[in-house]
């Protein structure tokens, strides 16, 4: 009966996972298409830079949310597993970079990433991978870099106090959708010019 519930609820998240929330915002909000904006992605920094710093708020807080229902659903309803929880949180990941209403081609799941790690009961990979983003934040310029870095971080925490092999597992798949979906802004060096570098320079002038 898990894997029943496991296969449905996998499935619903991917589709909600799917839905360009930032792509429609910026159609209904905007009347642009966000796609001709920065990097071209679906997502809702491009929204921000069409723009519409109300309508970024909005999509951003939708890309979000998307990636929360049903985790909740899966460990309130049905308490499944935390292998479970992440199988499913993967797919509404999964349904963010390849959504089926963009012919397959969307977004890089960083917001999502984060409604998932939210919804999940344990938060040892939200916090990490938090505190690792901020540091990176500090001293790297691409946020390419900073997302890559964050990540790689949040893994090797979670690969020494050897909390979960299955958060391993999930942080891992994280690492190479992020990796996918960075690839041609990841050949730019990381710019060792983050905000905390930047502050001590205008500090010595």
């Amino acid at each position: 009966m898990d894997i029943i519930n496991i296969v449905l609820l996998g499935i619903g998240a991917f589709l909600l996972g799917a839905c360009p929330f930032s792509l429609w915002v910026g159609r209904f909000f905007l009347r642009k298409d966000i796609r001709n904006y920065g990097d071209a992605n679906p997502g809702a920094w491009n929204v921000l830079r069409a723009g519409g710093r109300k309508a970024f708020a909005l999509a951003l807080i939708l890309d979000v949310a998307k990636g929360i229902p049903f985790i909740l659903i899966a460990d309130l309803l049905f308490k499944l597993t935390l292998s479970a929880l992440l199988t499913i949180g993967f797919c509404a990941i999964l349904g963010h970079v390849f959504s089926p209403f963009l012919r397959f081609r969307g977004g890089k799941a960083v917001a999502v990433t984060f409604g998932v790690l939210v919804a999940l009961p344990q938060r040892d990979m939200f916090f990490a991978l938090v505190v690792f983003i901020i540091i990176s934040v500090l001293f790297i310029e691409v946020h390419a870099w900073v997302v890559m870095i964050g990540t790689i971080g949040s893994l090797t925490f979670l690969i020494i106090t050897g909390i979960s092999i299955a958060e391993i597992v999930f942080m891992t798949g994280i690492l190479f959708i992020f990796a996918f979906r960075y690839f041609s802004e990841l050949k730019t060096k990381p710019g060792y010019k983050g905000v905390l570098v930047n502050l001590f320079q205008a500090v010595r002038r």
